[in-house]
């Protein structure tokens, strides 16, 4: 047998064999694959088979990608790579119900036309005027059409998350109902000081371009089996019958956003007459949340010495800081989350604290968080506050992140396990809620994120903040089914040289300090070089006294030194580099081959020992 095996036939059969398994298994082992990524990148999640699963109608996909023009950019071509080989397995998984299309659209071609048709956004790549597709279209059975424009690279973790996304509004394409419950006039009303009435509010004009709004009377005892997403706006003094319906809601399925308030600035209530201390502007769903496992801390009003904001005390007049008034920035927003992932500024005013209960089943995950400068104040502080100055002098932060809205979701009981009074049979459990809550209502309002002007008729909004963004996001999450709410963020497909990375930061740290001085260096020469020329005689501007020649002297030779250190430091920057190339070479090159002859010589004196 080990002539055969080492003699030229042997050789040749080998080789053979080694064709004939490459041929069996491209024809016979199409669909096999074995995903060894640390994060399972290149396995569909659960959620997503769930939701290919739910397919009646054949959608087709069509991915438009540069292939060509992209030649040169590695990452990009190594992300369009895997995109398209996720959307290959979702046509795989989906059993024929997804066709997919894979479109190089070339400069002045029908694909490119029909790429822009399809709303997708071509990206500049030079100053020729070249440009690059890298979007997904998709189409169902009723001419419906939605699609992504652009694959954002740092959006990375999300692919699956927005792909899934797109399957299911063209699986399922009516629109979502929104069923909405505010005591707050969000769907416009009367001024009664300004005695004219009040447009919408500009969040509401969004939701409408998206979903389907039902507008809900407080009162009710049953929330319509058609709404998906329940929206409470500051639920003030809710009936037992409705809270009821709220809780038997959310343990049957429905996704709830609430907005509770300890302050809302919103509320224009009267006050009660005898009542001397003001019209309650608080919200609470504390016997819902109790149940749920978390709370609204009662009458204390979030401040932030490093997000607050600055507020002008009137025409002509400074501004001082607003401790309750936070302008809250990327690191304050959960970036992980689908409805806070990408966002970069969101505003309060007077928000309230949300904290998980002790002993709670569910999962309490924070999606917009204070800074560690913060501290709570006593709502009434702020009921007829004129000057906030005294307050951000008051500030002494505890050093905790205080969470301003989050995510619930888990197993959860009823609030009224014995039920109510006429409706004694609901239910009392639910293995899994979907809620996400928040403890302000002012941040919805338009003057809190947008600024809207009047253009012949029409509401044109101009966003400065991130406002909308999150309750639409929040509302578009929420409207999609368990299946595509689990789908939620995955790893990153680039796996970046981090210690590299680290060693060119340091580097370019030390480049700039150098060029920094450099440039410093050089413009005092060049002052004193300027010192030195207005004290000499006019008629003899070209000539250089001798005190100019030393300092023209000196500032060649600083330049020289200088020049030197910056080569020096490159050349450091890639001295490091590459002895770190140098070690991860001999370890593949050297060490690993080594080991394993010491592995395989110590299996063989094993066997020698055994056997003897």
């Amino acid at each position: 047998m080990k002539k055969l095996m080492y003699s030229s036939a042997g050789l040749l059969l080998i080789a053979l064999a080694f064709l004939a398994f490459n041929m069996f298994s491209s024809l016979a082992l199409t669909d096999a694959r074995l995903d060894l990524t640390e994060q399972k990148l290149y396995t569909i999640s659960d959620g997503t088979k769930k939701i290919l699963g739910s397919i009646d109608e054949p959608i087709n996909l069509y991915f438009f990608y540069s292939n060509k023009a992209t030649k040169d950019i590695v990452q990009l071509r190594n992300y369009a790579r895997r995109v398209e080989e996720l959307l290959k397995a979702y046509e795989r998984e989906a059993d024929g119900k997804i066709k997919l299309h894979i479109v190089d659209p070339e400069p002045f071609s029908e694909d490119e036309d029909r790429a822009a048709g399809f709303g997708l956004q071509a990206v500049p790549l030079n100053q020729s005027g070249d440009q690059v597709y890298f979007g997904l279209a998709g189409t169902n059975g009723v001419d419906q059409t939605q699609v992504i424009p652009f694959f954002p690279l740092d959006h990375e973790e999300f692919l699956e998350y927005d792909v899934s996304r797109l399957v299911q509004s063209l699986a399922k394409p009516e629109l979502p109902v929104v069923g909405l419950l505010s005591s707050l006039q969000i769907n416009g009303g009367f001024d009664m000081a300004a005695r004219q009435p009040t447009s919408p509010w500009m969040l509401m004009e969004d939701v409408r371009q998206q979903f389907k709004v039902e507008s809900l009377q407080p009162k009710l005892d049953k929330i319509p089996d058609a709404v998906s997403v329940l929206l409470l706006v500051h639920p003030k003094d809710l009936p037992q019958q409705t809270l009821y319906a709220i809780d038997q809601f959310v343990l049957r399925g429905g996704k709830l956003l609430v907005f509770v308030d300890p302050l809302s600035e919103a509320d224009h209530s009267t006050p009660v007459p005898g009542d001397m201390g003001g019209a309650d502007k608080s919200s609470n769903l504390e016997p819902l949340f109790k149940a749920w496992g978390l709370r609204l801390v009662p009458d204390k009003v979030l401040g932030d010495g490093s997000y607050a904001m600055a507020v002008s005390m009137g025409q002509g007049q400074r501004s001082v800081r607003h401790p309750a008034w936070l302008s809250l920035p990327k690191n304050a927003i959960n970036q992980d989350d689908v409805s806070t992932a990408g966002l970069e500024s969101i505003t309060v005013a007077t928000a309230g604290i949300l904290e998980s209960v002790e002993g709670a089943k569910t999962s309490f995950t924070p999606l917009i968080q204070s800074s560690q400068y913060a501290m709570p104040f006593d709502a009434q502080r702020f009921a007829m506050l004129q000057n906030p100055e005294p307050l951000i002098r008051e500030l002494q932060p505890t050093g905790e992140r205080y969470a301003i809205a989050a995510r619930i979701s888990g197993p959860a009981q009823s609030a009224f396990p014995e039920g109510i009074e006429g409706h004694k049979d609901g239910l009392k459990e639910a293995a899994n809620i979907n809620v996400i809550a928040v403890a302000d209502t002012d941040m919805l309002t338009d003057r809190m994120w947008v600024q809207v002007q009047e253009m012949f008729g029409q509401r044109v909004p101009q966003p400065w903040a991130d406002n909308g963004s999150f309750a639409i996001n929040a509302l578009d999450n929420l409207a999609g089914s368990d299946a595509l709410i689990s789908v939620r963020s995955r790893g990153r497909f680039s796996r970046p040289f981090t210690v590299v990375e680290a060693l060119q930061r340091d580097a370019e740290v030390q480049f700039r300090e150098k060029e920094e001085t450099l440039q410093t260096q050089l413009s005092q020469t060049e002052q004193k070089l300027a010192e030195l020329q207005q004290k000499q005689d006019p008629s003899k501007v070209q000539e250089l006294t001798p005190e100019q020649q030393a300092a023209v002297q000196q500032f060649i030779q600083q330049k020289l030194t200088l020049r030197k250190e910056l080569r020096e430091v490159r050349y450091q920057l890639n001295a490091n580099i590459e002895a770190l190339g140098r070690t991860l070479k001999m370890a593949n090159i050297v060490l690993v081959p080594v080991l394993l002859t010491l592995g395989a010589l110590a299996l063989v004196l094993w066997r020698r020992r055994r056997q003897s």
